[in-house]
């Protein structure tokens, strides 16, 4: 078998409780199932660590269909976070803690090699510094900040900052974003001038995601894409679906290509719930008619 990925991504698969207008239901989730099925349909070869509840292992059966490698650790919880919304607003959320699955350690990442290793947490405390060490000696370093700022106070997630953002930063290449985290980190509101505060850490590129699209700021460019969807059914995973297939596309194409196409395929992925499942014509079709 070949023992290389394009990109390996880190990060707890969730199972989530989403709540609309006070109707709730569970639903797979977490930046490793959004992510990862995206990048498969766009041909991409990725990897998925994890960890959760042996109960819930066949869980993961729906990304080894799409053909994703998993490697999963047995952990004495699955990861689970209910996300309340209200539809007038699909912006806005609440978020509360179900269970979380505890932090991964290094013997847990497999020998493999990638192109990127993307860390993609959903809660704080996943993955650590050292770890983050680890995986940058490996190769370039993805990481969304979610993971180091989202942390769990008396059941509820608050958002605080980090720490050991100075070190941490310095061990990545691709930073991911929102709005609201750029905010909280650099006190900026200016998107442009907060992504030039987060570069000087050693982030390369950086992705910020808000409810209008998406900016890259890239070697000192800035780059901006719109997103243009008629429902947002699929708000959940947006964020994880526009960093990873922006990586994916980052591994043929320009800063400013990726941002496009990922903007594109965010686009159709907010139309409905789950993960994206199109194919690159239908996001061919879509940048071409804008």
């Amino acid at each position: 078998m070949n023992n290389n990925v394009d990109i390996m991504m880190i990060g707890h698969f969730a199972k989530d409780r989403l709540v609309i207008d006070g109707h709730g239901e569970y639903a797979s989730g977490g930046a490793v199932y959004y992510g990862s099925v995206a990048l498969r349909r766009l041909g991409i070869r990725v990897a998925v660590v994890t960890r959760m509840h042996p109960a819930d292992f066949p869980l993961l059966d729906e990304l080894k269909h799409e053909g994703v490698r998993v490697f999963a650790t047995s952990a004495p919880a699955t990861s689970g976070i209910e996300n309340i919304y209200n539809s007038d607003d699909m912006e806005r959320r609440v978020c509360k803690l179900i269970d979380f699955a505890g932090p991964f350690q290094p013997q847990e990442i497999p020998n493999l090699s990638a192109r990127i290793y993307l860390v993609a947490p959903i809660i704080g405390g996943e993955v650590d510094l050292s770890l983050l060490k680890l995986l940058s000696q490996r190769g370039p370093v993805a990481m969304d900040i979610q993971g180091f700022v989202r942390v769990r106070q008396n059941g509820n997630l608050i958002f605080r900052k980090w720490p050991e953002m100075e070190e941490g930063l310095s061990l990545v290449t691709y930073l991911k974003l929102d709005r609201a985290e750029a905010e909280l980190l650099t006190g900026q509101t200016d998107l442009q001038v907060a992504a030039h505060q987060l570069g000087e850490y050693g982030p390369r590129e950086i992705v910020i995601t808000q409810s209008s699209g998406v900016i890259v700021f890239a070697n000192g460019d800035l780059y901006e894409a719109p997103f243009t969807s008629r429902s947002l059914k699929g708000r959940t995973g947006r964020g994880d679906t526009c960093f990873s297939t922006y990586l994916g596309k980052r591994l043929a194409t320009s800063p400013e290509e990726a941002c496009i196409f990922a903007s594109a395929v965010t686009t159709l992925k907010q139309e409905h719930p789950g993960p994206w499942r199109g194919t690159p014509e239908n996001v061919e079709a879509l940048i071409t008619s804008r």
